[in-house]
């Protein structure tokens, strides 16, 4: 194991990034999808961005999304010249930096999209967008389709500098609807009817994310689907086996680890002496009395990774009993190995641990690259 001189670290592994990467590109290939790579989950700091990119277009990604105009920002000063997709409904402030930045965006109101009209007449740009349709997971888009229609229409014919670019919806991230072929059909459809009242056919007809990408895998996704925006599904690639339950050997799992160090090792009873309050974030968590048990106190805490439960130690035996800001709480009561004082203790990160890692500056971050 390679010593560092600050915990906790967060090694990214760029190989098993631009494994996936290919893997989700070709299963997308065969059904004529074609993946914007989003990265999100990953930190300006250090170039980490131009390096995980990197690897998603390598593999065949068309363009790069991220859902923060700062973040995109900083990719291009350090040097990006992929097309970049902004993910996120840009907000009236930052319009002009919309322009200048990226290539696309994802829009669900008209009056944005004039003033970006107006922003590319002076930059003299043409800026593309794709509208968003919310077909009941009611977050972003419209929620009626003769709306979105007669929008694209107007774009389509009044904009000078904008290009009507396709449409797109999102599924499964707040009312948590799943992606089937009745949601992803009525998509299709609407993009029928604008393709034949503007006289030609959409570019992109974008089907989503990570949650889609079941369809792809077992054949259900509907004719005329030719885009997926795919962020989790390339660097963590968790949530189609440990939520879908699917069997997906091809995917790499570990892409993220967190290397933390243990700072306290003693017997301690499992159940709090005293009466229970509330912690420090004003919750009331419930114990469980299993007597006494070897707890190990590690130095990584909320601060760095969010959820405590977000993190899945990689030593066996050991199980995650809590934590708070700053400190992990682990059970190594039944670890075959020995646990004390100074050793370093290993751990997946799901999404939620890599998305606050990889922003946290008191994570270390390190590459592994093909040749490490």
């Amino acid at each position: 194991m390679e010593t560092y001189q600050s915990y906790p670290v967060l090694e990214i592994n760029l190989e098993g990034i631009y494994h996936n990467s290919k893997a989700v590109v070709d299963m997308c290939q065969k059904k004529n999808i074609q993946v914007t790579g989003v990265v999100k989950g990953t930190d300006s700091y250090e170039n980490s961005y131009l390096e995980v990119a990197k690897q998603m277009l390598n593999a065949g990604c068309i363009s790069i999304g991220d859902s923060r105009m700062n973040t995109i920002k900083r990719m291009r000063e350090l040097g990006m010249t992929a097309p970049v997709l902004l993910i996120r409904i840009p907000m009236p402030c930052e319009l002009e930096d919309v322009i200048t930045y990226t290539d696309i965006s994802l829009n669900s109101e008209i009056e944005n999209i004039k003033v970006l009209n107006e922003i590319a007449k002076n930059q003299n740009k043409n800026h593309k967008v794709i509208l968003m349709m919310d077909l009941g997971d009611l977050r972003e888009g419209y929620i009626k389709e003769d709306d979105l229609i007669k929008d694209a229409v107007y774009i389509e014919r009044q904009l000078s500098n904008i290009t009507l670019y396709g449409i797109g919806t999102n599924l499964g991230c707040f009312g948590s609807i799943k992606p089937n072929e009745t949601n992803l059909g009525t998509l299709v459809s609407i993009a029928n009817k604008i393709s034949k009242t503007i006289g030609r056919k959409l570019d992109i007809v974008s089907g989503g994310a990570t949650s889609s990408l079941p369809m792809v895998l077992n054949g259900t996704i509907p004719e005329g689907i030719n885009h997926l925006r795919v962020g989790e599904g390339i660097v963590n690639a968790r949530d189609l086996q440990d939520i879908w339950g699917l069997d997906l050997p091809m995917f790499r799992r570990n892409n993220y680890v967190i290397k933390a160090q243990v700072i306290e090792v003693k017997e301690k009873p499992s159940y709090p002496i005293g009466e229970i309050f509330v912690d420090a974030f004003g919750n009331t968590p419930e114990y469980m009395d299993k007597g006494l048990r070897k707890r190990a106190l590690v130095a990584l805490g909320k601060r760095d990774i969010g959820d405590i439960f977000s993190v899945l130690p990689k030593l066996k035996g050991a199980s995650v009993e809590g934590g708070s800001s700053d400190h992990l709480i682990l059970d190594v009561t039944d670890c075959e190995t020995d646990i004390s004082l100074g050793n370093i203790i290993e751990f997946e990160a799901c999404y939620g641990a890599m998305i606050h890692s990889t922003y946290s500056s008191s994570v270390t971050k390190k590459y592994v690259y093909p040749e490490d």
